[in-house]
């Protein structure tokens, strides 16, 4: 599937964001009181951040083609 410039840079645009509000969540939860009753969702939003992360990646370097 091929996707215009645009595409891609609204994609990227969109990823930095979610980036930004999943690692907010990780810096809340790890600072409240009983962390360990968050550990599930920290573990999830890490791991987001990671699958959001090599996304990222991958469209910038579809971009630099």
């Amino acid at each position: 599937m091929e996707y215009t410039q645009d595409d891609l840079t609204q994609a990227g645009r969109q990823i930095a964001s979610a980036l930004h509000k999943l690692r907010e969540v990780v810096k809340t939860l790890e600072a409240k009181e009983n962390k360990e009753r968050y550990k599930s969702q920290i573990t999830l939003a890490k791991r987001r951040i990671r699958a959001f992360e090599i996304a990222g990646h991958l469209i910038e370097r579809e971009r630099a083609k």
